[in-house]
């Protein structure tokens, strides 16, 4: 099963989302590839990969410049892989423009990674090329959502640009879920928000909701997951609650994709 955590919006926990559902997935037993396709790199920093490291990243993958399985990290989580990123990711875009199959770059990459149980893609925060690609590599989305003011209006968008990829490119892609994250329940807005949220999305919004966590934020400069750092902080219980649910609802998602 391949998972695009995607939200075209920055500072969502999106990151922090895949990088710690990644290290669950991979303490629950499963072989776990993460793919850094965001420019940024946090991903790869946040577990530790330093960037002398990256010598073939996702952006050599992309051009057809590299080998995937020459690409693939070991990390110092046992089970967790990683194919890094580097800033030249930032140019990949333009320079995609006029290659053939310019969406179906990173599908045909990860289909000659093998080994793995489950595959996790970060995207980058836009709805870019680099998203697009992540979408039609993808059988499911995880859409990590802030408990803010305008977060139902960025779904929508969201929503609409799966629906279009399933429509034009990828008829397997099925939205997994989404995740709430930051939620403060100190905050009236913050549970407001949430119940909003899950009055329209109904059960498609994850039971487990992440809350606001100092440690979650402290980790990535340790170079590491919230879950290793500090694996009993609220944050660390919250993503092994949201394993626990995303492992459950893989085998339905399969079905319906292979249907």
């Amino acid at each position: 099963m391949i998972i695009a955590v995607a939200n075209q919006k920055g500072g969502v926990g999106k990151t922090t989302t895949a990088v710690n559902l990644a290290t669950a997935m991979a303490a629950a037993g499963q072989r776990i590839l993460l793919v850094d396709c965001d420019p940024q790199g946090n991903a790869s920093t946040g577990l530790g990969i330093d960037r002398k490291q990256r010598d073939t990243s996702i952006y050599d993958l992309l051009l057809g410049q590299g080998d995937p399985a020459a690409s693939i990290i070991a990390t110092q989580i046992p089970g967790l892989s990683l194919i890094p990123s580097t800033s030249a990711l930032s140019g990949a875009e333009v320079e995609l423009v006029d290659q053939e199959r310019r969406s179906h770059r990173l599908a045909d990459a990860l289909a000659l990674a093998a080994g793995f149980d489950h595959i996790i893609i970060d995207c980058a925060p836009s709805l870019g090329l680099l998203t697009l690609n992540a979408l039609v590599a993808a059988h499911s989305v995880l859409v990590p959502l802030q408990a803010e003011f305008f977060a139902l209006e960025g779904l929508s968008q969201l929503l609409g640009t799966i629906e279009r990829v399933r429509s034009g490119l990828n008829p397997r892609l099925q939205l997994l879920g989404i995740v709430l994250t930051m939620v403060d329940r100190r905050n009236r807005l913050s549970e407001q928000v949430s119940a909003d949220v899950r009055a329209v999305m109904g059960a498609r919004v994850f039971e487990t909701s992440i809350p606001r966590n100092v440690r979650l934020s402290e980790a990535p400069s340790h170079g590491l997951p919230g879950l290793i750092y500090d694996s009993r902080c609220a944050g660390s219980e919250a993503y092994m609650a949201l394993a626990s649910e995303v492992m459950a609802r893989i085998p339905a998602e399969k079905e319906a994709a292979n249907g």
